[in-house]
């Protein structure tokens, strides 16, 4: 029987921005729902069953956004991290982040590496934040890494396939996400997961973010659930 659950969702949170700028408020206020609007997805799925959840958190094209934005978006994340380990730790999550992590401020990387400690042996639900994270980039990096070995001799040429390269992307070790759902309307990719996509299922919600709720994720599920998977092939 084909399993037509989604063990690995990933979510790119669009429409913070957007929200806030509807209602007449600073940007800075829209992430700062859009954070809450996380921590109830985040709960959601560990409720409905999802094994893998992985949140666009922060792109390496974020930069380019006002340099008041960007720090205040950073300082809410770490201060969220900082505050909210208690949370984590009682309901067994476990955190893992892909992306530059190095380029990241100091403040953020130590709040990181505290919860990525203290969580490294949590059996539920794994939160995979995309912090300083560019799809373009990641498989850059990966190409890099592979050059290394083969130079060092650690790996052969000829021996390069797709498992292989796999190993050396930022998310090793993980499955690829079954369905990538997108808030806010838009039907892009926006530089996110593009090789782990390759076979994804798709879903837009035109809600912003911070309006996105434990009905809407069910949705996607059930949405996802219904859907043929190929995977090339012929059923």
């Amino acid at each position: 029987m084909v399993d037509n659950f989604p063990h690995h969702i990933a979510i790119i949170m669009d429409g913070n921005g957007r929200w806030a700028e509807r209602r007449g408020l600073p940007r800075i206020v829209g992430h700062r729902a859009g954070i809450k609007a996380a921590e109830k997805v985040v709960k959601a799925s560990q409720d409905l069953g999802v094994k893998i959840l992985t949140l666009y958190t922060f792109s390496t094209e974020n930069w380019k956004r006002p340099k008041k934005e960007v720090s205040a978006l950073l300082k809410i994340l770490a201060d969220f991290l900082r505050k909210d380990n208690r949370h984590i730790l009682k309901y067994n999550i476990r955190l893992k982040i892909i992306g530059r992590i190095d380029e990241l401020p100091s403040a953020l990387r130590i709040s990181l590496s505290r919860v990525i400690e203290t969580t490294k042996n949590n059996t539920g639900l794994i939160v995979n934040l995309a912090l300083n994270y560019g799809g373009r980039l990641e498989i850059v990096d990966a190409v890099r890494k592979i050059a290394r070995d083969v130079l060092k001799g650690g790996l052969l040429q000829e021996n390069i396939d797709e498992e292989i390269f796999s190993r050396y992307l930022y998310t090793a070790g993980l499955p690829d996400p079954d369905i990538i759902i997108r808030t806010g309307g838009e039907f892009r990719l926006s530089n996110f997961l593009l090789w782990q996509a390759s076979y994804s299922e798709f879903y837009v919600s035109r809600k912003l973010w911070p309006d996105f709720t434990r009905r809407d994720l069910k949705l996607a599920i059930d949405t996802f659930k219904r859907r043929e998977r190929r995977f090339g092939g012929v059923v």
